[in-house]
This record gives C-alpha cells, sequence and structure tokens, in this order.
C-alpha cells in the first residue's frame, strides 16, 4: 500500500537474502554431512531440516528474483489513506 512515506531509494534485499541462503545452504550440507560421519544421527537430522527450510527459503527468493520489478506508482501519483472507516 501507498502511503507516500516510501523512501524514493528502496531496494529489495532479495540478493543479500540471496547470498545469506547459499552461506546458509553451504554450512547446512557440511554440518549434516559432519555429523552423519560422526555418529550424530540426531544433530544430522536437525541439520538436514535446517537443510531443507534453507533450501525452500531459497527456491522463493529465486522465484521473487526472476519475476523482476513490480509496478510502483511514481512521484505523481498522490498518497492515499488506507482504506477503512472515514470520518
Amino acid at each position: 500500500m501507498r502511503t507516500g512515506s516510501e523512501p524514493t531509494t528502496a531496494r529489495s534485499p532479495l540478493r543479500m537474502r540471496l547470498w545469506l541462503s547459499v552461506w546458509g545452504l553451504i554450512w547446512a550440507i557440511a554440518g549434516t554431512a559432519a555429523f552423519a560421519l560422526a555418529g550424530r544421527p540426531g544433530w544430522a537430522v536437525a541439520c538436514g531440516v535446517l537443510w531443507l527450510i534453507i533450501t525452500v527459503d531459497l527456491v522463493m527468493v529465486v522465484r521473487h528474483i526472476r519475476q523482476g520489478p513490480h509496478y510502483q506508482p511514481g512521484r505523481d501519483i498522490p498518497p492515499y489513506d488506507p482504506p477503512g472507516p472515514h470520518p
């Protein structure tokens, strides 16, 4: 919703989230493998679950990046009040 107080130079944090997810994915895979080899199945499962969550997040981030920019009203569009009861 446009309120008129949005910064004109705002950028999406998707690229940063992409690289943080990749970093987390590397560590989750390494942790799963290390704990499995060390004979710690509980920790290996925990890292495996984290691996799954990170993978789902990574897929969603890539999907949003591939969708491209969405329409944002320009400066010539005045701000509007949120919907609701008006006095």
